[in-house]
């Protein structure tokens, strides 16, 4: 069994993440998503809270918390209340180290670890969904194939969060003629690698404000040492469940901030002298949106459980996900059909909540727990 009451330790990183997504991310979101960039300095002063990559042992400069998916989707949830965009974008190193520190050589360790470390925010970033109508992580288009003295990374990404800046790409890539999770393997890659071309700032229809790029890799030469974890490579399977934990619990927060802001609207709008929200068709869909999401909640908790006790949670991590990529999608419609008309009009955060939630369905491999 295990305990739905949160730790000491849990609570402070709740109520530290809770009050950044309260005081700095959700005021400024609509203005971060009109202007399609983050607020100036943001992500420093996020980096500060030690909220991402937290994980990183002492011995590399890191802060040497205990790594729990528990704790990391409790915390996820907070910033996804806040803004999509910017809690994608701060949780970018988090996807870029923790491969490294879960699999990486000695040297891989002792040479980008650091990276993640210092006073201001990391210039790294992971690449992984690819610009194809039936991508599908296991059988990644991207390939690594051997050469004399590493491998040659031939292929495209796309939705490479912070892109633009990173200085460092984590790049997935199939090794092998196969399909399935043990084929596909990280490889460590320089911005200035000859080959790689690293595209203009993508322009979605949500998630305005992340700066996310396309990666277009022509026979990219890569050493040896540079694949994550050498010869024994990486535990894809394990990384796509705790990626698939991490997105759920940011879905969890849009999801969340978009019933609540309906339960206070439906409290405060009246028609015919009463609250919207006493009238039965409105307190249907409110109570439904409520229900969508604590059922959702406990998949995602069950998955970082099994995660946090060293089980497979593959099955899990899936199945949360597929719900919670629904569940947000339903709620946030559902928000914007209690706004009414308003719910149509960009100034009200509902219309930009529904379409970042559109893309979780399309997110794979950004945001690690």
């Amino acid at each position: 069994m295990f305990s739905f009451d949160p730790t000491e330790e849990q609570k402070l990183i709740i109520d530290t993440a809770r009050e950044l997504a309260r005081k700095e991310m959700a005021p400024a979101a609509k203005d971060a998503d009109e202007a399609a960039e983050l607020p100036d300095g943001f992500l420093d002063r996020a980096w500060e809270l030690g909220l991402s990559a937290a994980a990183i042992p002492a011995s590399f400069n890191g802060s040497d918390m205990p790594r729990s998916a528990i704790t990391g989707a409790l915390m996820l949830e907070e910033l996804g209340a806040g803004d999509l965009s910017m809690a994608l974008a701060l949780l970018a190193p988090s996807a870029f180290a923790y491969p490294i520190v879960d699999y990486g050589t000695d040297a891989q360790k002792d040479k980008y670890l650091p990276l993640c470390t210092g006073a201001s925010f990391p210039k790294v970033s992971v690449a992984l969904i690819e610009p194809s109508m039936d991508f599908d992580s296991m059988a990644l288009e991207t390939r690594a194939s051997k050469s004399a003295d590493g491998y040659v990374l031939t292929g495209s990404k796309c939705f490479v969060p912070n892109g633009s800046t990173a200085e460092h790409f984590l790049i997935y890539a199939r090794e092998g003629e196969g399909e399935g999770f043990e084929n596909v393997q990280a490889f460590l890659v320089p911005r200035g690698a000859a080959g790689l071309t690293v595209g203009a700032k993508e322009k979605n229809m949500g998630v305005h404000a992340l700066d996310s790029v396309e990666l277009t890799l022509k026979d990219v030469k890569v050493a040896a040492n540079d694949k994550v974890g050498g010869d024994k490579g990486v535990d894809f399977e394990r990384i796509a469940s705790y990626s698939r934990v991490a997105l759920s619990a940011l879905a969890l927060g849009v999801a969340r901030a978009s019933y609540e802001h309906s339960v206070t609207y439906a409290k405060e709008r009246k028609t015919f002298g009463k609250a919207i929200g006493t009238r039965q068709a409105i307190a249907f869909i409110v109570a439904d949106m409520r229900i969508e999401l604590d059922g959702a909640r406990l998949l995602v908790w069950e998955a970082a459980w099994r995660l946090d006790k060293g089980e497979k949670a593959t099955k899990e991590s899936y199945l949360a996900k597929l719900v919670t990529d629904e569940m947000a999608l339903k709620v946030t419609d559902e928000a914007v059909m209690v706004m009414g008309g308003h719910g149509f009009i960009r100034e009200n955060p509902v219309e930009r909540w529904l379409r970042n939630a559109r893309g979780f369905s399309t997110f794979d491999g950004i945001a690690l727990v």
